[in-house]
């Protein structure tokens, strides 16, 4: 389907894709992936003839049609439906023509080429996209018009997979989606019946949607089989066979130089030498891949501990206009270590409350009472935009750091994960995703108790989303997330709640339940949102009473604690173990010297990895057993 040949393409003077060559088979759904700014969509510009290559070609069969989303749906007032319709040309010309057409052969081929593209299904499959990203049926007899620049997005992204191109290129699709638009845009692609290569950073989406991952990597393309998880092992192992082969390398070219060096004059050895020499030169050296390492996230701890509920809500309303709620009759309580995502389509008020949460906006009745001394922090992507655009990281620091040192202000921008050569870029010239770790460091800089993130993933490339997943594990706050990244929701939150039919509720199921609840066809907090119950507020219990039952409960867990810190201890050993074992093994005149003693090793290093699997395994399950004993209280 898809052959690149020895691609070279340049932008702005610098080479991004250098001699890459790829193959991809017709009817595979690829993932492309890659550090940002390693060239990907300038790969997609190459494929779609947008942009010329320096070198090489890009070959794909006669006749094949390539999809893509637009950048913007136009704004015009057609609706949302006959915009979709549209994107098929061909069954618009079709019709077009059946309405002038008058030679009775030619009427026959237009309808039976009609039949052929199903035309007749066409509205209902239309109709059926633009549902699963989001708009209801009044929402699509409605212009496009009248929709905000990300619903128009939708709008894009809705014709181009209407139109079923023989090879559709998505780039980062689900920038512009919830968690609902993402689980269903997953499912489509997993089954569409043509060829998919798709940029995206979500690890579920390139886990559950492809059976193939492209890696744009040091300016080449390399294809593996399977999904992302699959991918990342075989790259770990490809490394690990690439660094012994460098080792054994090394060690076989000290040898050789040295038997030149030791017999270079000696004549009986001298035809010897020369053919060394000439094996040295030959000896192409193996070239290490050096990884880029990903600046961790780091966020400060709280500069307080406050005693649980930090927030608790009483038959709360909030709103934009006085006259109507968003939301009400809330009823819940927010501990100091809760771990809370919120779900729900876009539209049915998250980030209303994740703004009445942070007091952006005030409550319109009931009462709201907050721990005194209580901090909040609020990450939301709009916000980047109001970063000042002429203004350095160090001076967007300074204003909350007026009379600290420069030292002690640089310090604090590179904990941010800035390096020294940004620090002193504008903000307007920074990456999508430097001004996301920017934004994040100075909502967090005066230690809160509670971040509440807003799609904090959408410049971060999937190395620094699982740098961010980290941090916020290691932090000891709560946390609110909103996020259509699943991934990320699953390996940092405890809970869920649901916002939709005007009010906020807990979701007893997992994700997997609610992605099979999305793709049922029911609506999260819709009517058919069956598993959600309202959430009741707690009792209130007095502050002697919270100390009380805490250290019962620390007394009750600490012997499942003793033994899981034990464990730790003996998986901390076995690890370092193992590690010797494997820079031993990795010596190449180990092999020659002493066969016996290599053998023995790799059983010592056997015997390890199977103790570690089952220390690890004993560890696993003495620590469910303690975190269900947590939830459970």
């Amino acid at each position: 389907m898809l052959q690149i040949t020895d691609l070279s393409a340049r932008v702005a003077g610098r080479l991004l894709i250098d001699h890459a060559t790829l193959s991809i088979p017709s009817g595979t759904k690829a993932g492309l992936v890659g550090r940002n700014g390693a060239g990907k969509s300038t790969l997609f510009r190459v494929i779609t003839g947008d942009l010329g290559s320096e070198s090489g070609s890009v070959s794909i069969p006669k006749g094949t049609r390539i999809g893509q989303v637009a950048q913007e749906a136009p704004g015009t007032e057609q609706s949302l439906l006959e915009v979709v319709l549209a994107a098929d040309l061909e069954r618009v010309a079709l019709l077009e023509e059946a309405e002038t057409a008058r030679d009775p052969e030619r009427i026959s081929e237009i309808h039976l080429r009609l039949a052929d593209i199903e035309s007749h299904s066409a509205e209902a499959r239309a109709a059926a996209i633009l549902d699963g990203l989001g708009f209801d049926a009044r929402a699509q007899a409605r212009p496009v018009s009248s929709f905000s620049g990300g619903w128009r997005m939708r709008v894009a992204l809705a014709a181009v997979l209407f139109s079923r191109p023989d090879l559709l290129l998505l780039d980062e699709p689900t920038n512009y989606l919830d968690l609902e638009g993402t689980l269903w845009l997953e499912n489509f692609v997993a089954r569409y019946p043509y060829t998919v290569l798709i940029i995206s950073h979500d690890r579920d989406v390139l886990n559950n949607a492809v059976n193939a991952i492209v890696h744009l990597d040091q300016k080449k393309l390399v294809f593996y089989r399977g999904d992302y998880d699959s991918f990342e092992r075989q790259r770990a192992e490809k490394l690990e066979l690439l660094q012994k082969a460098i080792v054994k390398q090394d060690a076989a070219r000290k040898h050789m130089e040295a038997f030149v060096e030791r017999f270079r004059a000696k004549a009986s050895k001298a035809r010897q030498a020369q053919s060394r020499l000439k094996a040295l030169e030959r000896m192409k050296p193996l070239q290490a891949i050096v990884e880029e390492q990903v600046t961790p996230f780091v966020f400060p701890e709280p500069a307080k501990v406050l005693a649980s509920p930090i927030i608790r809500m009483e038959n709360v309303a909030v709103g934009y206009t006085p006259d109507r709620s968003i939301l009400r009759g809330l009823n819940l309580r927010i501990d100091a270590d809760d771990r809370i995502a919120l779900l729900g389509a876009n539209g049915n008020g998250k980030s209303t409350f994740a703004k009445l949460l942070a007091e952006r906006l005030t409550a319109q009745a009931g009462q709201v009472t907050r721990a005194p001394g209580l901090k909040i922090a609020m990450f939301a992507q709009h916000q980047i935009d109001d970063l000042r655009p002429n203004e350095t990281a160090v001076q967007h620091v300074r204003r909350f750091m007026p009379d600290a040192p420069e030292a002690k202000v640089r310090a604090r921008v590179a904990q941010m994960g800035l390096p020294t050569q940004k620090m002193d870029t504008v903000a307007d010239s920074l990456s999508g995703g430097e001004k996301a770790r920017l934004l994040m460091g100075l909502a967090t800089i005066d230690s809160p108790n509670v971040l509440i993130l807003d799609e904090p993933t959408n410049h971060l490339d999937i190395e620094a989303r699982e740098s961010l997943v980290h941090a916020l594990n290691d932090y000891s706050g709560a946390v609110i997330l909103i996020s259509h990244d699943r991934h990320m929701v699953e390996a940092t939150m405890d809970r869920l709640w649901i916002v939709g039919d005007g009010t906020v509720s807990r979701y007893d199921g997992d994700l997997e339940d609610y992605k099979k609840l999305i793709l049922s066809g029911a609506r999260a907090g819709g009517g058919n949102q069956g598993e959600a119950v309202e959430v009741v507020a707690a009792p209130i219990v007095s502050k002697q009473d919270q100390r009380r039952l805490a250290a019962e409960r620390r007394e009750t867990l600490k012997p499942l604690r003793q033994k899981i810190s034990g464990l730790e201890i003996q998986l901390t050993r076995l690890q370092k173990t193992i590690s010797e074992l494997d820079t031993k093994l990795a010596d190449p005149a180990l092999y020659t010297k002493d066969t016996s003693k290599a053998a023995d090793l790799a059983k010592q290093k056997s015997n390890a990895e199977r103790t570690l699997e089952k220390v690890e395994g004993e560890w696993l399950e003495l620590t469910t057993e303690h975190d269900a004993a947590m939830a459970a209280e």
